[in-house]
């Protein structure tokens, strides 16, 4: 079992900062990319920032220069900095992270989920 942990969501002013923060657990042989992803009622969910293994980043247009996205191969974790938040932030962020996971029968490789964690950013 692969379990994805998210935390660092909140409501937040414009202007504001969060820190989001997952945690990937379970039997875990390798993990490529991580990344945030976020959905807003009546959107399609959307990538965020995404970092590879070897930490090439990918920011949407829409927060880069804002948001910096880092990760911890040892701990299995990828962080999201968010600075200079904007209302049109608002969304559940989700982490993802292309996991390939040790099981009984055959290996899997696919990707895992978090929860999500709900940012609001009030104007």
């Amino acid at each position: 079992q692969v379990q994805l942990v998210e935390s660092g969501g909140g409501l937040v002013q414009a202007g504001g900062s969060l820190r989001l923060s997952c945690a990937a657990s379970g039997s875990i042989l390798s993990i490529d990319g991580m990344g945030w992803y976020r959905q807003a009622p009546g959107k399609q969910r959307e990538l965020v920032a995404a970092i590879t293994s070897g930490g090439s980043t990918n920011y949407a247009d829409s927060v880069k220069g804002r948001c910096t996205i880092s990760r911890d191969n040892a701990k299995n974790t990828v962080i999201l900095q968010m600075n200079s938040l904007k209302p049109e932030d608002t969304a559940v962020y989700y982490c993802n992270a292309q996991v390939v996971e040790a099981r009984y029968y055959k290996n899997y490789a696919g990707g895992y989920w978090g929860q999500g964690t709900q940012v609001t950013v009030s104007s």
